[in-house]
């Protein structure tokens, strides 16, 4: 390619981000259906989240905002004073983000204001008469996320299936492993390795130091990882790069990978509260106690320093427990 070649396609990709950033901003509703189209969603979805969006702009209009200007302000009182349950005020608020994703990627920012209220655990749109918020995922939500890591790969180009293997990387060893984002994102190679149930986190104190054993499904997962990553010749020694260049995972990266695989799952659309990595590292912990393993034992494979985190984990988990129990039996007729 010549450097003539180079600069028509630098022009070309300007003039391309020039028109999207026109669109959003003089017809946003026309730039979200161009956007809709593009991710491949079954058609009922797709007119959820048309209807979803529609009333969003309304609000914008009636705040005298545009898509460029919003803030967190306007959003938050927006999916607030929704007169919906909270896991529909969670899906708007996934959308927003979603979208706000895209713009402001075209507008070169780096900030997306939605995302600070979808991790804002106090804000005031969780204020809903329903469901008070878990830390855990039930069994059979653990058994739907299970199910969709080994559900046949939906990316086409071998530039995204890597990504794909990667997120379900993720997700495994948060629910199978009871990682920390930290300790995902600062993973190395040398940590673990195909077929292993093991891997080791490595700290700057040595105390803090500790061996997390892997799940039986998380070892198939991060085994079809691993080799996946080897094949598609990624540099550095993350486990998990950000790029193909090999730079490090960004914290939102991975939320918006549960988010996917909740999605993908059927979590989501059930949840009132968003499945985070410490949901998913806590659930691990859940599928330990109730399979009757010892709380100190968890608390080492978790890292705890201390027994008494771990017994606060496990009655935590009791009393949530006990609660579903006595849900279940209420919506008994």
């Amino acid at each position: 390619m010549t450097a003539s070649d180079l600069s028509h396609s630098s022009q070309s990709s300007r003039d391309l981000f020039d028109r999207q950033r026109t669109d959003w901003q003089q017809d946003p509703a026309a730039a979200f259906d161009a956007w809709l189209a593009a991710q491949d969603l079954r058609r009922s979805s797709a007119d959820i989240y048309r209807v979803q969006w529609g009333r969003f702009l309304e609000w914008l209009a009636l705040k005298r905002k545009t898509i460029v200007s919003v803030d967190t302000g306007t959003i938050a009182e927006f999916v607030a004073g929704l007169e919906v349950k909270k896991p529909q005020r969670l899906r708007y608020l996934r959308l927003i983000e979603r979208v706000l994703d895209h713009v402001r990627q075209i507008e070169l920012a780096s900030t997306n204001p939605a995302r600070f209220i979808a991790q804002d655990g106090e804000a005031a749109w969780r204020n809903a008469r329903e469901n008070e918020p878990t830390g855990f995922l039930t069994a059979m939500e653990r058994a739907a996320v299970i199910a969709r890591l080994f559900a046949p790969l939906t990316e086409q180009s071998a530039a995204r299936r890597w990504r794909e293997r990667r997120d379900r990387a993720l997700v495994a060893v948060f629910l199978g492993g009871g990682l920390k984002t930290g300790d995902a994102i600062a993973l190395r190679l040398d940590a673990t390795s195909i077929g292993s149930e093991w891997i080791t986190i490595e700290a700057d104190n040595p105390a803090l130091t500790h061996s997390a054993k892997l799940a039986p499904f998380a070892v198939d997962v991060m085994g079809a990882w691993l080799e996946a990553r080897r094949l598609a010749g990624l540099p550095g020694q993350l486990v998990f790069p950000g790029s193909p260049s090999g730079r490090p995972m960004h914290k939102a990266t991975v939320l918006r990978a549960i988010d996917a695989l909740m999605e993908e799952a059927g979590v989501a659309q059930t949840r009132a509260e968003r499945a985070s990595p410490q949901t998913l590292r806590n659930s691990f912990a859940a599928d330990l106690f109730e399979r009757g393993v010892d709380a100190d034992q968890v608390g080492q494979w978790l890292g705890f320093l201390q027994p008494i985190s771990a017994g606060r984990l496990h009655r935590s988990w009791r009393v949530w427990a006990d609660r579903e129990a006595a849900l279940r039996v209420a919506d008994k007729p």
